[in-house]
């Protein structure tokens, strides 16, 4: 009966007694067959000789300081496919909503929502029967207000971390650099964006120092990201290296991120710790490009400018006479080049696997727009969640630890050769492969600081 059951708009808020939340804003969602509750730090155990699970919750969305602990009865263990189609194995709990004057038990499968608009995700499994829903309407059952979820939640709240955090960078309305703000300012720290061009230094053996424009003296911070565009490579790691002789710790170092930016040099470093790429050719003479050519295979090839970057300065050679060209009009403008064989059976995708600390915390597959063969997001290309291989997680890893980066785009490519590698980014971009893959990784690289500070 129609009568009998709870009307719910598109959003509401809701109570889990038995977990100690006493409320939650969630978003309902008929669409989802499953219910999802955020969590973080979970980890199963045996109580009174039955499995369980604890973890923890951060029930209010951008708010990382109030932390709920619970545990319930663990249900099962599931693989769950979400929207974007991200496979993941997640645990699964019972426990009792409250929503409005009605309470019943409910299925929820933990995981981490934090890159998710909601905390809570009520699927129709544990609405059948039992509700009808308006999606036009929102809070049919009333909503908190901020001091009402204050007083809730007054007996909640961690101690900051507190860490001092720069992100070094040039535009603060960047994808990348407003999500890493985001995150840093969610985990409790303080976060402060440095513009490049803005910074200056003072060089001198007792006392050193960087300012900001204005005069302002940026000696007291904990831990800068640099997120260093090509063009000010030379000035931005001056900077970077100036605050690593200040003792403050820096994600990527001034070393690492000066190395990668030198596409021949950091070819020749993966090629020593035994990493495979295409074939590439090298010379300084417009005399060598006959020779330059065969030794890559022929057309057609690559030629790739060394300070290229996102896709630019990267040409496709269909023939000989096409590559003789090119290759001649980047020589007589005085412009290092490489020369690089094209794996033709890569059909336009390559796989980017973002390494953090030494882990692909995420992989995604993109693939270029229809008659282009740079896969490059910044040029139109798509990204899509990708399987990748052990082999590939392993070139991946052991790409970033050739460089000495903490934070590494590592581009990968599928060949009849097997994989092989193209290059290692020190500024990766966050925006396709968080749209694609749902997960923070903004907040793995605040978390990557934490760890070298032994915060939790």
């Amino acid at each position: 009966m129609s009568q009998n059951k709870v009307i719910l708009g598109s959003e509401e808020w809701c109570s889990f007694p038995e977990l100690g939340i006493p409320t939650i804003k969630a978003r309902v969602d008929s669409g989802a067959k499953t219910s999802a509750l955020h969590a973080i730090n979970i980890a199963p155990f045996i109580k009174n000789e039955a499995n369980w699970v604890k973890f923890d919750i951060n029930p209010i969305q951008n708010n990382l300081k109030t932390v709920i602990h619970c545990e319930a009865p663990l249900v099962d263990k599931r693989i769950v496919k979400s929207s974007s189609g991200f496979r993941e194995q997640r645990y699964v709990i019972q426990t009792n909503l409250k929503i409005g004057d009605s309470m019943w038990p409910i299925e929820m499968t933990l995981t981490n929502r934090d890159s998710m608009g909601f905390r809570m995700l009520l699927g129709r499994e544990a609405m059948s029967g039992r509700v009808l829903v308006d999606p036009e309407q929102k809070y049919l059952l009333g909503q908190p207000t901020s001091d009402s979820l204050k007083e809730l939640y007054k007996n909640s709240e961690k101690a900051s971390s507190g860490l001092r955090i720069g992100l070094l960078a040039s535009n603060p309305e960047l994808y990348s650099n407003k999500r890493i703000m985001e995150a840093g300012e969610m985990r409790g720290h303080e976060m402060h964006f440095l513009n490049i061009k803005e910074c200056y230094m003072k060089l001198d053996a007792k006392t050193p120092e960087i300012h900001y424009r204005g005069g302002k003296i940026l000696n007291q911070f904990d831990a800068i990201i640099p997120r260093i565009r090509p063009s000010i490579t030379f000035y931005g790691c001056a900077l970077t290296r100036q605050f690593e002789a200040l003792n403050v710790f820096c994600l990527n170092s001034s070393n690492a991120i000066t190395q990668s930016r030198d596409k021949l040099y950091s070819l020749q470093l993966l090629l020593h710790s035994g990493i495979d790429i295409p074939t590439t050719g090298f010379a300084n003479s417009p005399l060598d490009t006959d020779d330059l050519i065969k030794m890559v295979g022929g057309s057609p090839l690559i030629v790739k400018l060394l300070e290229g970057t996102q896709g630019k300065g990267v040409v496709l050679a269909e023939t000989k006479k096409a590559a003789e060209s090119v290759i001649n009009a980047f020589k007589s403008l005085n412009a290092n080049i490489l020369v690089q064989e094209f794996i033709k059976e890569a059909n336009g995708k390559d796989i980017r696997c973002f390494v953090i600390d030494g882990k692909v915390v995420a992989a995604i597959q993109r693939e270029a727009m229809p008659g282009e063969f740079r896969a490059n997001i910044h040029l139109g290309g798509t990204a899509s969640i990708i399987k990748v291989t052990a082999e590939e997680k392993r070139i991946a890893i052991k790409a970033a630890k050739a460089m000495d980066l903490k934070v590494a785009g590592v581009d990968i490519i599928r060949s009849s050769k097997g994989p092989l590698l193209l290059e290692v980014n020190s500024s990766p971009g966050l925006e396709g492969i968080e749209g694609a893959t749902n997960k923070d990784i903004a907040g793995e690289m605040i978390k990557a600081i934490e760890k070298n500070f032994k915060l939790k």
